[in-house]
């Protein structure tokens, strides 16, 4: 793994491969929806962890399901 400078301190590519998401497929979660995506679903934050929230818009309060993980965000459902 090679490190880089970056603004003046080493940037250890490593370190952020190697997190986990915080949120798992199937687990269910209440949300607010902060913003919206360029294709038109919601965006909301788990842990600083974004989910993308089809056919929600900013300012709803879910329960959202996971259904789709990826490494930078995830993707879930509105459930109930």
């Amino acid at each position: 793994m090679e490190n880089r400078k970056f603004g003046g301190k080493k940037f250890d590519r490593s370190r952020s491969r190697g997190r986990q998401p915080p949120v798992k497929v199937g687990e269910r979660y209440k949300v607010k929806i902060e913003a919206l995506g360029k294709g038109g679903d919601g965006i909301a934050r788990i842990k600083g962890f974004v989910v993308f929230v089809p056919q929600t818009k900013i300012g709803d309060e879910v329960e959202i399901v996971i259904n789709s993980v990826k490494q930078k965000f995830a993707f879930g459902e509105v459930i109930g």
